[in-house]
């Protein structure tokens, strides 16, 4: 057992450097995302989530759970493309935490006619057979809860 977990330990050691074809793809997700989400998509938006009762959003209200609930919180908060504004990531952190699992670290900015909420997220990915998906979403502000 112990030879397992140092073995484990080792490959995440080791695999702290996210591919760049990782890179790219996680980037992907989050540039696609921002599109959908300037185009007033929220659907489209959340194709960048895993479509699961785990994800967890984590706002200034706590943890939400749940894909479902989480969009649903997104459309009841921004509603229409005008609730939405146009949306600008700046990513500052892209890192593998252990094979499949990757963090990310970024700000957001939202332009809209009446404010201009921004903050800092922190996702967790997760590489699955379709791709790399959001698991866990923590954001500073512009709380959903």
């Amino acid at each position: 057992m112990k030879q397992l977990l140092l073995f484990t330990a080792l490959l995440c050691l080791f695999a702290g450097k996210v591919k760049s074809q990782d890179k790219e793809a996680i980037l992907k997700v989050l540039h696609t995302q921002e599109q959908a989400w300037n185009e007033g998509d929220v659907d489209r938006f959340m194709e960048g989530y895993l479509k699961s009762d785990s994800l967890m959003f984590v706002g200034g209200n706590g943890p939400t759970y749940g894909y479902e609930t989480v969009k649903a919180n997104y459309k009841k908060n921004y509603p229409g493309k005008s609730g939405m504004g146009k949306l600008t990531f700046t990513i500052k952190k892209v890192e593998l935490i252990c094979g499949d699992t990757a963090f990310v670290m970024g700000a957001f900015h939202l332009k809209r006619d009446q404010d201009e909420p921004k903050g800092h997220f922190t996702l967790i990915f997760k590489k699955f057979k379709d791709g790399w998906k959001i698991v866990s979403d923590h954001s500073s502000s512009g709380s959903m809860n």
